[in-house]
């Protein structure tokens, strides 16, 4: 029974929740990005490139016709995916600018609230004060 207290302690956490959470964000955004990058990106580049599905782009290993579709061509053997490698290559950068681009705002947001107005000091004490006063008077 302790360790089921402690499980829940532990799963209750803020962090933790939070971690979840982002977790799935994460997950749903790298969807977004995934079909960015392969139904809007990616058709324009393999159409500049030949017309071909920009992921069926690869170097066959085991001598398959190099006009089989990827999945064709890995049926009959080993295949270099290049395409597909160069799409989840874009897919990261797009999601790891994007997440920059979070974090430097977060960033900027903390420095604006960082400089609180830095408050007066205390006045001095009275005996400073006359401390000053019999210095000053002894000065003159």
């Amino acid at each position: 029974m302790a360790m089921l207290q402690e499980f829940k302690d532990f799963a209750m956490k803020g962090n933790v929740i939070d971690l979840a959470v982002g977790v799935i964000i994460g997950a749903a955004f790298g969807k977004i990005v995934d079909s960015l990058v392969q139904d809007i990106i990616m058709p324009p580049i393999g159409k500049l490139l030949g017309g071909l599905d920009f992921a069926n782009y690869y170097l066959p290993l085991n001598g398959q016709a190099a006009n089989l579709s990827l999945a064709e061509a890995k049926k009959l053997g080993a295949v270099i995916a290049y395409g597909n490698f160069l799409t989840i290559l874009l897919n990261f950068i797009i999601l790891a600018f994007v997440i920059f681009q979070m974090v430097r705002l977060v960033n900027i947001a903390r420095r604006k609230e960082e400089p609180a107005a830095a408050a007066e000091p205390a006045p001095p004490a009275e005996d400073i004060v006359l401390l000053r006063e019999i210095r000053d008077a002894l000065k003159r």
